[in-house]
């Protein structure tokens, strides 16, 4: 089990450290020209921005307090805000009718909560 929540961990940290630091980069104006981003028309930048720092922050919080076995809890806390911030990114899409964005984001959720869970059971 602590392979397979390892390899969701990575897998995780992974895909949300590098959307975090593109949205926290390229901002709302870089990623406009993006075809499978054209969601951020409908929000604000700061949306945009504050969605970059809870992926980018919530990406840390998945692999190093467990990996250094400092405030541990606080993994699958990130993992737990994942799952909501992935909550909001389906309410978006499903707005917008982007099915295969909201099947990708319950994925993301799905696994986000296995880590949560599994973590937390770890802690006893």
């Amino acid at each position: 089990m602590n392979v397979a929540l390892w390899i969701a961990q990575g897998l995780l940290a992974a895909v949300f450290l590098m959307t975090g630091m593109m949205k926290l980069v390229k901002g709302k104006d870089g990623l406009k020209t993006d075809p499978k981003m054209l969601w951020v028309n409908d929000v604000p930048e700061s949306r945009v921005r504050v969605a970059g720092v809870t992926a980018t922050l919530g990406a840390i919080g998945l692999i190093l307090p467990w990996a250094l076995d400092i405030v541990p809890v606080l993994t699958p806390l990130a993992a737990i805000g994942l799952v909501a911030q992935m909550a909001l990114a389906m309410q978006l899409h499903m707005k917008r009718n982007e099915t295969q964005t909201v099947v990708m984001n319950a994925m993301f959720a799905a696994l986000a909560l296995f880590v949560a869970f599994g973590r937390l059971s770890d802690l006893g």
